[in-house]
């Protein structure tokens, strides 16, 4: 079968998406100088250090960069699915008084945010915690809202978003493709 897939953006709407959501997260922040990025992997930790670039750039603000691994946190994997129970955090970050922003490529469910937030209220007392996602897919199952979005894609459950970046990927690009089951069609 011919794989059924629309590209949405390109690395131009990329890196324009990319500069509005750093001006967004410097907006909301309630003191900008408190800011602290925390990137969810895989691709949430590459768009968190190219916001933090665009926020250096922009506002003259070093941002600091965490990394998070959210699977231990996760309600809907089995105890044999989830990792090792070792530290989500990579690379952990103060979070006391600060301005936590959760950044995600994709945000459909809301549940690796909910696992996001539960990892990091274990670091401490953020001041606020805003969601920052690439992509808004709606369909959750959970209350969960991001702050700062890129672009909402009405996706349906046949079609996943896909978010290629650079970093991982060789490419910058956003697309849709279509789904049968668990597996894309190819």
């Amino acid at each position: 079968m011919a794989k059924e897939e629309n590209i949405l953006w390109g690395p131009d709407d990329l890196s324009r998406t990319i500069n509005r959501m750093a001006h967004e997260i410097v907006e909301k922040a309630t003191t900008p100088s408190d800011i602290v990025l925390i990137g969810i992997r895989s691709r949430g930790v590459h768009l968190a250090r190219r916001l933090a670039r665009r926020i250096q750039d922009m506002a003259k603000i070093a941002a600091p960069v965490g990394v998070i691994d959210v699977t231990p946190y996760r309600d809907d994997r089995s105890q044999d699915q989830a990792a090792p129970s070792v530290g989500a955090f990579e690379t952990p970050v103060a979070v006391d008084e600060k301005t936590v922003v959760l950044i995600d490529d994709v945000i459909f469910r809301g549940r690796t945010i909910r696992a996001a937030m539960e990892a990091v209220e274990r670091l401490g007392q953020p001041k606020r915690i805003l969601v920052a996602a690439l992509i808004d897919r709606g369909a959750r199952e959970l209350p969960i809202r991001a702050d700062i979005v890129g672009k909402n894609v009405d996706a349906s459950e046949g079609e996943r978003v896909n978010v290629l970046l650079e970093e991982s990927d060789g490419v910058d690009q956003v697309t849709v493709a279509h789904w049968q089951g668990r597996q894309a069609i190819k």
